[in-house]
C-alpha cells in the first residue's frame, strides 16, 4: 500500500474530507461578516447624504428669506433699518418660523453702513441645524442701493 495516498488504512478521499470538515461553514461566516460590515457602511453613507441634503435645504431657505428682505429694500429704495423697522421685524419673525430648530437660536440681523458713499446693509441669518450638536450655520449677504 502506498502511504502517500492513504492514512491508517483509510482511502485518501475520506482523509481529505475529514481534514476539511467545518471549513465551508467558516468561509460562510467570514463572508457574512464582510457583507454585514459593507452594509453598515452603506447605511452610514446614506445617513450622511440625508444630513447634507437637509443642510442644503436649510441654506436654500435662508437665501430665499434674505432675498425676500432685499426685494423689500429695493422696492422701498432704501437699506436704512430705521425706515424699514416694521418690515424687518416681520421678516425676522418669518425667519424664526422657517428655519430649524424653531426656537430662539435663530437670528436675523441687519446692519447699516456706507461703502464708497453708497448705503449698504449686511443681512445675516444664523441657525443651528437639527442634529448639529450646537454647531451654528449662517448665511450673510451685503446689499447696496445706489
Amino acid at each position: 500500500m502506498n502511504t502517500a495516498y492513504q492514512r491508517r488504512g483509510q482511502p485518501a478521499l475520506q482523509t481529505s474530507l475529514r481534514a476539511q470538515r467545518g471549513i465551508l461553514l467558516l468561509e460562510v461566516l467570514i463572508s457574512v461578516l464582510i457583507f454585514s460590515i459593507a452594509l453598515l457602511g452603506l447605511v452610514a453613507l446614506q445617513a450622511r447624504a440625508v444630513q447634507f441634503s437637509v443642510s442644503a435645504e436649510d441654506r436654500n431657505r435662508a437665501a430665499l428669506l434674505v432675498n425676500n428682505l432685499v426685494s423689500t429694500m429695493w422696492i422701498q429704495g432704501t437699506v436704512n433699518t430705521g425706515t424699514l423697522s416694521g418690515e424687518i421685524t416681520a421678516w425676522q419673525t418669518q425667519v424664526r418660523s422657517a428655519l430649524p430648530p424653531f426656537d430662539n437660536t435663530v437670528g436675523a440681523t441687519v446692519q447699516n453702513g456706507t461703502e464708497n458713499g453708497v448705503e449698504t446693509a449686511i443681512i445675516t441669518v444664523t441657525w443651528v441645524p437639527t442634529g448639529a450638536n450646537g454647531t451654528q450655520s449662517s448665511y450673510t449677504t451685503q446689499v447696496m442701493i445706489p
